[in-house]
This record gives structure tokens, C-alpha cells and sequence, in this order.
């Protein structure tokens, strides 16, 4: 065994924290929920390498509580709002993240929530098990059309570019914003258009939100925002939770402002907000974006690769920094 330690913040789909722990100092077993902060302090000081989540802050705090031993930080997501990359990067320590292997199972969610939204499938399913279907009725639960509608997809990265391809399977046309307009040979094969944000909201039948979350993108969807929308629209969020105002969001629903919302996150996340839960036409999961066990389990095996690829002295397979 090397004398080398390192944390591993939650038992995870794909990390074989058994074959890790027979190499390295690792401690005791993850645990299978989030990592209490005073714990996560204590296992990393000394560390050689952390494999944590989302759930894991790893700021000034925690590299200095790691101190100098501390070369990696291998993120189990896409996103890595949850790590200070700057602070880390002046420390040289090697950020990475799992990117391409849950593109294909956020965008499915990303379109199973759009479609559940538009067709009031939360609202309909809990009328039906509370017992109170009686029958067919010509008025119950009339949702908005899909195909042929406008999409407008917020982020045109690897995931909004493959709900852009579902999206063909509707006949919709797709509108995107980015920081960027994306090379003409890639908006081809997308075959969207570039548009302004407020274009887009004021165009567009569904709303997809697909971007990181950065200083820029915080609070994004404000109250002035989603009320450029349409009142027919449906707003699908695959991003992260702070990205839009949840209070606002749910005002809009309560009042008939917006038509209806798919969430698969929240801003304060895993606390939900009051009006959202008993707001109508809101379809609501609790982060379920990459929960294939296909996606988990390679979200896993890339995070040790990572993770290993640096403690090795190599170029890990997916760096942030």
C-alpha cells in the first residue's frame, strides 16, 4: 500500500472504492449519503486526491485543510460549481470532471420533462391516484402541442445540442442562445439559430435551460425574465437550480402566467420551495439528469480515472484547469 491518502466523499456507482482503499490510505467506507462538512475537513487533511460530488464544497477551507499533499480533485459531474477552480489552480491542483458520458441521459430527461409538462402529466397522475378519475372528460388536463413548436434551448453545449436532436423527432424549430454563436457547420448539423436571450423567451413554445452555472448565469431567469415568455410556453430546467428564481418561477405558474415548468433542479437544492410544490403544472424530480445506471456507473469509472490518471504523474482523460 502507498503511503499516499485519499478521500472518497460517497459510496458511488462505478468507483471501486475496495481496489482504491488496497492502494491508498482511504479510511473508512464512504458513506452512502452526502458527507457531513465537519467530516469531510477532517478525512481531507494529508490527502493526496479527493473524489467527491456535488454536494461536496471544495473551497479555500477545504485545500487548506488538504495542505500541500493535495494534487487532485476528480468531480463526480459535468459541473463544477461546487469547487473553487481558481483558488486550486493557484495551490496546482488538477480540477476534472465527467463530461460526454451523461450527455445522452440528461438530454432524455431534459425532453421526458418538456413532454410531461406540456401534457400535465404530474397533475393528471395525482388526480388519478387520489381516486378521483371518473371517467374520460373532453376537458380534463388539456395540454399545449409539441410538434411543430418553436424550442429555444439556453446553452448549446454537448447536452443542448442533443436535445436539439430530439427535438428533430417533433418537427420543432429550435432557436438556441450562447455565449457564442456555434460554427456554422455545427448550427447546421443542429439545424437551429442563433438567437438573443429575449428573442428567444418571447419566441419560443419550450424553454430549455442547459447551461453551467457561473456568475453569469445565476438568477438567470429572473421574475423580468420568465415574464417575456409566453403564457402558452413551458420552461424545462436540466441546468442547475440557480439558474432560476423558484419563487418567481412559481408565481408565474400559480397565476397562469406561464403554462407549465419541468424541473430537475432547484436553488436550494435539495430544499424545495413551498410554492413550487404545490404549484400547478409543475412536474418536479429530484436530480435525476444522468440517473441511468449505464450514465452512473461510467460517471464513476471516468472520476478514478481522474482521479488515478494524476496521482500516476500522467494527464488525466478530462481536466477543468
Amino acid at each position: 500500500m502507498e503511503d499516499r491518502a485519499i478521500v472518497v466523499t460517497r459510496r458511488l456507482p462505478g468507483v471501486p472504492f475496495d481496489s482504491l482503499a488496497k492502494r491508498f490510505r482511504a479510511g473508512d467506507p464512504p458513506p452512502d449519503e452526502p458527507m457531513s462538512r465537519e467530516e469531510f475537513l477532517r478525512r481531507v487533511r494529508g490527502a493526496s486526491g479527493i473524489l467527491c460530488t456535488l454536494a461536496d464544497r471544495v473551497d479555500a477551507e477545504t485545500l487548506e485543510a488538504a495542505g500541500p499533499a493535495l494534487s487532485v480533485v476528480s468531480n463526480y459531474a459535468v459541473g463544477v460549481n461546487n469547487v473553487d477552480v481558481a483558488e486550486a489552480t493557484r495551490r496546482r491542483v488538477r480540477v476534472c470532471n465527467t463530461p460526454d458520458v451523461l450527455t445522452d441521459a440528461t438530454a432524455d430527461l431534459g425532453f421526458a420533462l418538456l413532454l410531461a409538462a406540456a401534457r400535465k402529466f404530474s397533475d393528471a397522475e395525482g388526480y388519478l391516484r387520489a381516486g378521483r378519475w371518473t371517467g374520460w372528460d373532453p376537458w380534463g388536463f388539456l395540454g399545449v402541442p409539441v410538434s411543430g413548436k418553436a424550442l429555444g434551448i439556453v446553452g448549446m453545449g454537448k447536452i443542448g445540442s442533443a436535445v436539439a436532436r430530439r427535438a428533430r423527432g417533433f418537427s420543432m424549430r429550435v432557436l438556441y442562445h450562447a455565449r457564442r454563436p456555434l460554427p456554422p457547420e455545427r448550427e447546421a448539423e443542429a439545424q437551429a439559430s442563433y438567437s438573443g436571450l429575449d428573442a428567444l423567451l418571447s419566441e419560443s413554445d419550450f424553454v430549455v435551460l442547459c447551461v453551467p452555472l457561473t456568475a453569469e448565469t445565476r438568477g438567470l431567469m429572473s421574475r423580468e425574465r420568465l415574464s417575456r415568455m409566453k403564457p402558452t410556453a413551458v420552461l424545462v430546467n436540466i441546468a442547475r437550480g440557480e439558474v432560476v428564481d423558484d419563487a418567481a418561477l412559481a408565481e408565474a405558474l400559480s397565476s397562469g402566467r406561464l403554462f407549465a415548468a419541468g424541473l430537475d433542479v432547484y436553488e436550494k437544492e435539495p430544499v424545495v420551495h413551498p410554492a413550487l410544490l404545490s404549484a400547478p403544472s409543475a412536474v418536479l424530480l429530484p436530480h435525476l439528469g444522468s440517473a441511468t445506471r449505464e450514465a452512473r456507473e461510467a460517471m464513476g469509472r471516468l472520476a478514478t480515472g481522474n482521479l488515478l490518471a494524476v496521482l500516476e504523474g500522467r494527464e488525466p482523460p478530462t481536466p477543468v484547469n
